[in-house]
C-alpha cells in the first residue's frame, strides 16, 4: 500500500508559517526585553538625578543641624517625589534613621535595607525589597559643607510600576508584530504558489523520478550530449560525450572555452545558427556534431550539441571513395585492354607471332613495387602491409607509388606514424593525375620516426601551407557529405600530441613535399 504524503504546497506553507510565527514571537520577546531595559534605564537616570538633587539641597543639608530635621526635610521630600513621579524619596541620618518617608508613621525608624554603601560614600543603584515592596532604587550620600557624610538620600520606584509602564507599551508592540506576522504569512503563501508554478505542480517524489529517468536516459544513450548555458558554461556532459572528448573528470560548471577546442566544438557553440551533421575533430576523433538552440518559453537559454563518433566511418568512406575511383579506372582499363586484345588477336590471325609477343611485352604491366617495399619496410609488418595496400590502390588509379631508397626501418614505427603516413599518401595520390608519381620515405631513428611524402602534383601555394592543416580546408573539390580537409588536420593533431613537427615545401618531383618528424613517444 502506497504511503500517503503531505503535498509539497501544504508542507511549504506550514513550514514557512511556523518559521514566520516563531521569528515574530522571538522578535517580540526581544523587543519587549529591550523596551523594559529602556524603561529601567530611564528611571535609573531620573532617580539618580532626584537623589543627587536632594543630597545637594542647602535646605536639606542645613536641616541636619536643626533640632527637628524631619520638619524641614519631610515636606520638601514629598514635593520632590510628586514632581518627579517616583514611589518614594527617603532621607536618613548617618545611623539610617529616617527624616523623610512617604508614610509619615515610619519617620524616626531605621531603614529596612542596608545603607552602608551610601554611608560609605558610594552611589548605589539596584533592586531591593523594603517596607513598600520590591523596588528599583538609587542611594546617594549627603555631605556637610565640610565634606563629611552626614546622611543618605534614597529615591526608588516599585517594580510593579515598571511592569505597568511596560504593559502600556505592549499593545502597540503586539499590533506591529501581528501586522508583521500577517505580512509574513501572506508572503509565505505567495512563495509557495511561485514554487508550485516553477515546479509545474510536481511533488518531490515525482521530481526525483523525473531526474532519475533523465539521468539514466542521457547517460545511457550512445550519442554524446553537451549542454552549454547562455554564459558559455557547461551544464551537462553525458558519459558518451566524456568518452568522445577524452575527459577524465566531469567538467560541469566549467567554462566551455576551457574544455572544448577552439576551431571545432567551441566555434559550433558560438555559431548563431543551428547546424546539422557537421564534421569536427575532437582530439584525433572525427565527430559528426549537431547544434540546437535550447529555448524556454521562447527565450534562448543555451546550446545543446549532440556528437556521434565517425572516425571508423570516415576511414571507410575514404576507402569507398578510393574504390569508386579504382572502379572508374578499371572500367577505362577494361576498355583499353579490349583494344589490346583485338590487336593481339589480329596479329595472331596474321600469323605474326613475334610481333604479337613484342606487343604484349610493350603494353603488359607497369612493374611492381612489392620488392622495394619488402626490402625497405619488412622489419615493420604493419608498415609493409600499409604500403602494399596503398601501392595497389595507387597502381589501379594510374599512379606510381615509389619507396625512397633511403628508407630504413629497423624497429616498429608505431600507430601514430602509420596514421600520418596513410593520410599523407592518400592526400598525395588524390593530388596527382594518372601517370603521376608519389614517393615515400620512412626512417626510424634512435629518437623518433621521420616520414616524407613527395608527389609531382600541382603542389601547395606558399600562402596556403599554414592553413591546409585546419579542419575543413582542402584544395580539392568536395567529395560527398563526409567532406574533405580532415586527413591533414588529423596529421596535425598527431604531430602536436607527440610534440613533433611538420613542414610543407616544394618537392624535387615538382609537387608538394610533406616532411613529418615524430619524436619517440614517452614511456
Amino acid at each position: 500500500m502506497r504511503r500517503r504524503t503531505v503535498p509539497l504546497g501544504v508542507s511549504l506553507l506550514v513550514l514557512q508559517v511556523v518559521i514566520v510565527l516563531a521569528t515574530t514571537c522571538a522578535a517580540g520577546l526581544l523587543a519587549a526585553k529591550m523596551q523594559s531595559d529602556r524603561i529601567r534605564e530611564a528611571y535609573k537616570d531620573r532617580m539618580l538625578s532626584v537623589a543627587e538633587s536632594v543630597a545637594r539641597l542647602p535646605t536639606v543639608v542645613d536641616a541636619f543641624t536643626s533640632p527637628d530635621p524631619a520638619a524641614t526635610i519631610q515636606p520638601l521630600a514629598e514635593l520632590l517625589r510628586k514632581a518627579s513621579d517616583v514611589t518614594y524619596v527617603v532621607v536618613t541620618d548617618r545611623d539610617g534613621v529616617r527624616y523623610a518617608h512617604p508614610d509619615p508613621a515610619r519617620i524616626g525608624e531605621k531603614v529596612s535595607t542596608d545603607p552602608r554603601t551610601a554611608l560609605a560614600g558610594q552611589v548605589f543603584v539596584g533592586t531591593e525589597t523594603g517596607t513598600l515592596g520590591t523596588s528599583l532604587r538609587a542611594k546617594v550620600p549627603i555631605r556637610s559643607p565640610a565634606g563629611d557624610i552626614i546622611g543618605m538620600a534614597s529615591v526608588g520606584i516599585l517594580e510593579s510600576q515598571l511592569a505597568a509602564d511596560l504593559a502600556e507599551d505592549l499593545p502597540e508592540l503586539i499590533g506591529w508584530l501581528a501586522a508583521a506576522a500577517l505580512v509574513g504569512v501572506l508572503g509565505a503563501a505567495l512563495v509557495t504558489r511561485m514554487v508550485r508554478t516553477r515546479t509545474f505542480s510536481l511533488e518531490p517524489d515525482e521530481i526525483a523520478q523525473l531526474l532519475e529517468t533523465r539521468h539514466a536516459m542521457l547517460h545511457g544513450i550512445r550519442e554524446g550530449v553537451v549542454a552549454v548555458d547562455d554564459r558559455e558554461r557547461l551544464v551537462l556532459v553525458n558519459d558518451e560525450a566524456m568518452r568522445l572528448l577524452d575527459l577524465a573528470d566531469d567538467p560541469t560548471g566549467r567554462p566551455a572555452a576551457a574544455v572544448l577546442e577552439a576551431g571545432g566544438l567551441l566555434d559550433l557553440v558560438r555559431d548563431p545558427d543551428d547546424v546539422t551533421d557537421r564534421l569536427v575533430l575532437a582530439g584525433e576523433r572525427v565527430l559528426v556534431a549537431n547544434r540546437t538552440t535550447a529555448k524556454t518559453r521562447g527565450r534562448p537559454v543555451g546550446v545543446v550539441l549532440t556528437l556521434r563518433d565517425r572516425t571508423e566511418l570516415h576511414d571507410a568512406l575514404r576507402e569507398l571513395d578510393g574504390q569508386r575511383t579504382v572502379t572508374e579506372v578499371l572500367r577505362a582499363q577494361a576498355h583499353e585492354f579490349t583494344n589490346h586484345l583485338h590487336v593481339i588477336g589480329g596479329l595472331v590471325e596474321l600469323d605474326r607471332r613475334e610481333d604479337a609477343v613484342r606487343y604484349i611485352e610493350r603494353v603488359g604491366g607497369t612493374g611492381s613495387v612489392t620488392s622495394d617495399i619488402i626490402g625497405g619496410a619488412m622489419t615493420d609488418p604493419a608498415l609493409a602491409a600499409l604500403l602494399l595496400a596503398k601501392s595497389s590502390t595507387a597502381h589501379e588509379r594510374g599512379v606510381a607509388l615509389r619507396l625512397d631508397p633511403a628508407t630504413a626501418v629497423d624497429a616498429r614505427t608505431g600507430d601514430d606514424a602509420l596514421t600520418v603516413l596513410g593520410n599523407l599518401v592518400d592526400n598525395a595520390v588524390d593530388a596527382v593525375t594518372a601517370g603521376g608519381t608519389v614517393r615515400v620515405l620512412v626512417r626510424t631513428e634512435p629518437r623518433g620516426v621521420r616520414v616524407v611524402v613527395d608527389d609531382d602534383g600541382p603542389g601547395v601555394d606558399e600562402s596556403d601551407r599554414a592553413r591546409i592543416f585546419t579542419l575543413g580546408v582542402s584544395s580539392k573539390a568536395p567529395r560527398g557529405a563526409h567532406g574533405r580537409g580532415i586527413g591533414l588536420a588529423l596529421v596535425s593533431r598527431v604531430v602536436t600530441r607527440r610534440s613533433g613537427r611538420v613542414r610543407v615545401t616544394e618537392s624535387e618531383l615538382g609537387g608538394a613535399s610533406f616532411d613529418v618528424w615524430l619524436p619517440e613517444a614517452a614511456r
